[in-house]
């Protein structure tokens, strides 16, 4: 069901001067947000919303309803540049049947990039002037943590046997996620937790959409104009306890064996999914490594230029799952996650971003991050499972990915 509260579109995007902190800016607790190194967009308010319907053409279905709403607005743009006039934010759930994915077009949308800022408002009857300096966010309080779908022994017992199945030869490796549930003392305002995770993690691209919300390190894909990057991540390790114990834990992911294997797999399947849209595409032949304040990855970054007017969408349509957050070969995969995680995993790595009117957009991988209803959230890790993983080690690692949005709810 998609649901258009002002049609067609008013829309007038404005310069602005340079806001500061774009966090601070919003308004109210239910925010939309796409924030790296302090630039992004920030939003609130409702012009329109897509409830997508699920299945295999899901992404279709949403670029042609952006198409639409976008290509019926009276767009009065001064800025003309990517993510200015009226943009979607959306989030798609991992598995294709699930319901739960959508698509929002905010009322207002601040944003900030390149040294330039501006301000987009939706309705003839909103100027575009900024908001007042809204009072600040309450945190959540004390925080109850408990088990998710599954216990960590439990857990480990499905890597157990994720690993027997790649030994056996039914695949090469598999992602498998865990939740964890959190109840907090007072209702759990998303702002804190945007600015808690912007300001600790801003390498990383802090979004939120409809509460669900969280610090992602790995870019799915940037698209402006015919030009795309994409940022591969697969291979980890905690950070060390001191300067030479992380320098020693980051030599030894890089000279990893296993861990190469899975970051090879990784970008293979985003080379085969986006060699068919591409005039030119630049894969590394080796992956360098992204420090970040709780683990260190191994890291890839493509870029191309797409061979026609493929809108960022597309261009998810064709990369979505990765084998980062999936596994090899990709269908196997999907079938053993579906027998051993026992959960359902919503949005947990599934797309999230935003998309603007020339099609242009960012969108991540919806890792490192937790649904928040009221004063409860539910927090989401995964990790890649090969055929020597040891299962106390990967539930080592998956708490380590936990520890970014515990550090979001309890600091």
């Amino acid at each position: 069901m998609s649901v258009a509260l002002i049609r067609p579109l008013v829309v007038r995007t404005v310069p602005v001067s340079d806001p500061g902190d774009l966090v601070s800016c919003l308004p109210d607790a239910a925010p939309y947000a796409w924030i790296r190194h302090g630039e992004g967009l920030v939003g609130w308010g409702e012009a329109a919303r897509a409830a997508i319907p699920p299945g295999p053409d899901r992404f279709r279905w949403a670029r042609d309803w952006v198409s639409a709403l976008f290509a019926d607005a009276r767009i009065d743009d001064d800025v003309e540049a990517p993510g200015s006039g009226p943009v979607a934010f959306g989030s798609f759930t991992f598995e294709a049947d699930a319901p739960g994915s959508t698509l929002v077009v905010p009322r207002v949308v601040l944003a900030r990039r390149g040294g330039r800022a501006w301000l987009t408002t939706i309705g003839a009857d909103r100027p575009p002037v900024l908001p007042a300096s809204p009072a600040a966010p309450a945190p959540p309080g004390r925080i109850r943590y408990g088990d998710g779908s599954l216990t960590a022994p439990e857990w480990q017992h499905a890597v157990a046997r994720a690993v027997r199945q790649i030994n056996d030869g039914r695949l090469d490796k598999v992602v498998l996620a865990r939740d964890l549930t959190a109840v907090a003392e007072n209702d759990i305002d998303v702002r804190v937790l945007l600015s808690r995770l912007s300001a600790r993690y801003p390498e990383c691209y802090t979004f939120s959409v409809d509460g669900f919300t969280g610090a992602t390190p790995e870019l799915l894909v940037r698209h402006r104009g015919n030009a795309i990057e994409s940022l591969v991540l697969a291979g980890t390790t905690p950070r060390g306890e001191d300067e030479a114990d992380d320098l020693a834990r980051g030599a030894a992911l890089y000279a990893s064996s296993k861990d190469r294997y899975e970051h090879v797999c990784a970008v293979s399947s985003v080379r085969e999914a986006l060699a068919p849209l591409c005039s030119a595409l630049d894969v590394p032949d080796e992956p360098e490594l992204l420090v970040l304040p709780n683990v260190q990855h191994l890291a890839s970054r493509v870029t191309g230029r797409l061979s026609d007017g493929a809108s960022v969408l597309d261009v998810v349509a064709a990369m979505h799952p990765t084998a980062a957050v999936g596994g090899t070969p990709t269908g196997v995969a999907l079938d053993v996650i579906r027998e051993l995680e026992g959960m359902d995993r919503a949005g947990y790595a599934g797309p999230v971003g935003w998309i603007d009117a020339g099609g242009d957009g960012e969108w991540g991988i919806a890792l490192r991050c937790a649904q928040i209803t009221g004063n409860r959230a539910r927090l989401f890790a995964g990790c890649g499972i090969m055929g020597d993983s040891d299962p106390v080690a990967e539930l080592a690692e998956a708490q380590a990915k936990f520890r970014v949005m515990r550090y979001a709810l309890e600091s």
